[in-house]
């Protein structure tokens, strides 16, 4: 390739292009504020559609010596940028010239150049591969073996960034080499561990981990070699080195526990050294090493001797570091507003109708994960782990540090509450008997001085809300119950913001837990939050919708009384009307509104119209929006405001019922809606099927005209390949046919083939699909056979013994009564199909708890009557005693 490189003749930059091009970068990185970088930038485009444009920038970026270093590093980035959408359509010749220029580089004497060329070649082998481009390796094995600093650290740098965006094409085959490219590098990666310079040793370890997940061959081979190296680097003079050698540890522990396990106790000594390091960030990755020792489900003896010396640690490394944001925040004032940057990015979660709970992780409020998060998070791992062992060494520390007086030691006052609140799951037998005590102790401290102290306070209260809860029955239970609430509802009215944030989290803990416990104090509840309402800043607003909704949802109808709605809707009714249909703020209120609909049954009517028109009038602006951008009406397209209005017109139809009926009338509900159905978000869709599942339970005429569009578009969804790609839309999708199916009868017939050969091959693949898809899936394949049972009987051994099945997993409602209609209905009408899958019917009727309707309860007699007369000469007993005895004491009921 380099010989025919060299009779070609190379390509040249003209001057002027050269001067242009320079002259642009040097403009786009200037700090003066008149240059216009957006008109540089449209400028910097057009020439990007010159073919030899990435020449220029390859060429500038290794050449242009006359050049500042800053303007050079401007044309690498660019040139990167660039290649990953051009180099594919590059000419051959100049994809050759372009790297050419780059591998010198490797070498340059300013480290700033050979970073970027590092980066570079990086994305040029992600798009081109290993093998596109073989004098890259031979290049960077000569800079490696070269012994001058400046092209070992540069290949070093390039070899590191290739290991960690896409180790696996050094772990492949290339055509004319005799071996695998990590084979080659790996001894030399070995080599620099024991280098004199602390980048190469940095570089080269960092690299080696990242294959500690591929475990490529020759990793495996030389793992010896590789953990000896581990240990000489454990107590590098380097904290970047060391914390790599703990990161090793840590993964090992995860993938691979069994090369670790010969030196364990070495290592768990080393690591428990190496959390007490002076550098936060290795003590920060040794910490990590606890938890996934746990996760790993390894022998908790090894850990056992250990804990002791342990604890002390973890509990030392809980303490508030000076500079911890969180204790600099804890300084502001609750009445400055939140700028647009403290607000976090929220995740509203689409509606989903079935049994699997989409599982909540919002233990904790501030998001960065430091020292003392990692240790607490360790300590918690530990005690489901051991459990009331590690009562003994942790709880002297716990009192001591409780009890240590003085303002210098407010840190260690907060640690211990948040210690008791780490293992307030996992020793909680240990706890329990002196649970009254610690809830007594921690009260006062809701009042403490230090904001801190009172935030932590709150979440701690809030691990053992359950047990609280609990004992409600018992003798000063209710007393304490009640000193908890009040004392969470006096600090969500907390003037410091991480108060209000933390007292309302743990108040919606407590609101789940406590549900219909919380009715007698209803009103005073309301009045806090309210208050709250009125006077928190936008961000822990968020939070203060959050524990309405969850009040709604603890109570249900208890809320619909006017002297609750008198002072729970004013106030939501007048935010509702400040908020513009484009602001983001009204998320969180939509979310809320669904809860409280839902809550509060036909008893919404009162606030149902301007609430359902307003959710129109958003997924109408947002449809606009989507087709025409550039329309004068100024709203930016943003899904989420979709979403959240189909779940509150969802909300509003399951509390309204047919009350919703009138509303739907007069409007173009049934337009927009089909519009989201065939979404290309799958989050619309997702919410798009549940709500069309709603309505179809409450107002079916209303979809009437356009229900081939909507069965069509429902059923698409059911495509093995859709499924795959977002399966709650499937499950939503599959649901809503077979609501439909219930309601308009007959007229399904033309999609139900269709429908049903979807269903099946998901009942026949049911172990890898959620288990809520499977139970809407068996559901509506019987909805299906009941109104349709000549369409969909003819087929019925294809899947009689799948579909038997997953019926068997369902629990006793409604709609496994309709399923079962459609069972019936189908062996009526062909009573053969059933008999190879008889054993399977069986089972899944003695599924049933009991069948409360008597005609179902009557027809699932016939069937088994009908059979039993049916086979004759012992047959019928045949297959009987292939049932397990408490399925048979279960069909007793039906006289067989």
């Amino acid at each position: 390739m380099a010989a025919a490189a060299a009779t070609t003749p190379s390509w040249q930059p003209q001057e002027q292009g050269f001067k242009e091009i320079c002259g642009l970068l040097e403009q786009q990185i200037s700090h003066s504020s008149s240059a216009d970088k957006a008109q540089i930038w449209q400028h910097l485009q057009r020439y990007s559609h010159l073919p030899d444009f990435n020449n220029y920038l390859a060429f500038i970026f290794s050449r242009a010596e006359g050049k500042s270093v800053e303007v050079r590093q401007a044309a690498g980035l660019y040139l990167k940028n660039n290649l990953r959408n051009t180099f594919k359509s590059m000419q051959p010749a100049y994809q050759q010239y372009v790297k050419s220029e780059l591998l010198p580089c490797l070498g340059a004497t300013d480290k700033h150049i050979r970073s970027t060329a590092g980066t570079i070649i990086s994305v040029v082998v992600q798009i081109g591969g290993v093998v596109g481009w073989p004098e890259l390796l031979q290049a960077l094995v000569n800079c490696l073996d070269s012994n001058d600093l400046n092209h070992m650290e540069g290949a070093m740098d390039a070899l590191s960034k290739i290991c960690e965006d896409i180790p696996q094409y050094l772990d492949s085959d290339v055509p004319g080499l005799a071996e695998r490219p990590i084979n080659i590098f790996l001894p030399r990666l070995f080599r620099f561990f024991q280098s004199p310079h602390a980048s190469l040793r940095k570089l080269s370890l960092g690299s080696v981990n990242q294959y500690i997940m591929l475990m490529p061959s020759a990793l495996y081979v030389s793992m010896d070699q590789y953990l000896q190296g581990l240990f000489i680097l454990a107590n590098d003079a380097a904290a970047e080195v060391r914390k790599l050698v703990c990161a090793a540890f840590v993964q090992l522990i995860e993938v691979r526990p069994s090369f670790l396990e010969p030196h364990l106790r070495n290592v768990i000594e080393y690591m428990l050294q190496v959390n007490k390091d002076t550098d936060d960030e290795v003590a920060l990755e040794a910490c990590e090493f606890w938890s996934a020792y746990c996760d790993a489900q390894l022998p908790p003896e090894n850990l056992r001797e250990f804990l002791p010396r342990l604890i002390p640690v973890l509990l030392s490394n809980m303490a508030y570091a000076d500079d911890d944001e969180s204790v600099i925040e804890a300084e502001e004032d609750g009445s400055q507003p939140d700028r647009d940057q403290d607000l976090k990015p929220r995740f509203h979660v689409s509606r989903f109708h079935g049994s699997d709970e989409v599982e909540d992780d919002d233990d904790d409020v501030v998001n960065t994960w430091n020292l003392r998060k990692c240790s607490a998070a360790a300590l918690d791992i530990l005690s489901n782990v051991f459990g009331d062992e590690i009562l003994p060494t942790l709880m002297p520390i716990v009192e001591a540090k409780l009890s240590a007086g003085g303002d210098d030691a407010w840190k260690d006052r907060e640690a211990a509450v948040l210690a008791l609140g780490a293992i307030g799951e996992g020793c909680i037998n240990g706890l329990y008997p002196h649970l009254l005590e610690i809830v007594a102790f921690l009260i006062p401290l809701l009042d403490d001085k230090f904001p801190l102290i009172r935030s932590i306070s709150c979440w701690t209260l809030s691990r053992f809300s359950k047990f609280i809860v609990q004992g409600i029955g018992h003798p000063k239970g209710y007393e304490q119950f009640d000193n908890v609430l009040m004392g969470l509802l006096r600090r969500i009215l907390d003037d410091n913001k991480r108060v209000q944030e933390a007292a309302c989290s743990a108040f919606a803990t407590l609101e789940e837990e406590a549900a219909e416990e919380l009715a007698p104090r209803l009103e005073i509840i309301l009045k806090h939050l309210m208050t709250a309402f009125g006077k928190y800043q936008r961000r822990n607003l968020r939070i203060v919708y959050d524990a309405i909704g969850t009040l709604a949802e603890a109570v249900g109808g208890e809320l619909n009384q006017p002297v609750y709605l008198d002072i729970l809707m004013p106030p939501l009714i007048e935010k509702w009307q400040q908020l513009s249909n484009s602001d983001k703020d009204l998320f969180p209120l939509l979310e809320c509104f669904t809860s409280i609909a839902h809550a509060l049954g036909t008893g919404f009517a009162q606030f149902a119209e301007p609430v359902f028109r307003r959710c129109i009038n958003i997924i109408q602006t947002q449809q606009f929006a989507k087709a025409d951008p550039a329309a004068t009406t100024g709203v930016q397209y943003d899904k989420e405001f979709i979403v959240c209005s189909l779940d509150l017109l969802s909300g509003l139809a399951e509390g309204l019922g047919s009350g919703i009926e009138s509303l739907v009338a007069q409007c173009s509900l049934r337009d927009l809606l089909l519009h989201c159905c065939v979404d290309d978000a799958p989050d619309v869709r997702q919410s798009a099927f549940a709500l069309l599942g709603d309505l179809a339970r409450v107002c079916p005429v209303h979809l009437h005209p356009r229900l081939s569009e909507f069965l069509e578009a429902a059923a698409k969804q059911l495509e093995i390949s859709k499924v795959k790609e977002a399966i709650s839309v499937a499950n939503n999708a599959c649901w809503a046919i077979g609501e439909l199916a219930v309601k308009v009868r007959q007229e399904i017939s033309p999609i139900v083939l269709t429908v049903i050969s979807c269903l099946v091959p998901i009942l026949q693949h049911a172990e890898g699909l959620n288990k809520s898809l499977i139970e809407n899936s068996a559901i509506t394949l019987g909805r299906l056979a009941w109104v349709c049972p000549e369409l969909v009987s003819p087929h019925m051994e294809h899947f009689m013994q799948s579909w038997c099945t997953a019926l068997s997993m369902i629990r006793d409602d409604v709609e496994k009564e309709d399923a079962f209609r459609g069972l019936c209905a189908m062996v009526k009408a062909n009573p053969s199909g059933a008999l190879s899958s008889l054993v399977y019917m069986c089972k899944a009727i003695a599924s049933w708890h009991e069948i409360r309707s008597e005609d179902l309860h009557n027809e699932v007699c016939q069937v088994l009557h009908g059979y039993k007369q049916m086979l004759r000469n012992g047959a019928w007993d045949q297959c009987m005693s292939a049932l397990e005895p408490p399925v048979k004491e279960k069909l007793s009921k039906y006289q067989v």
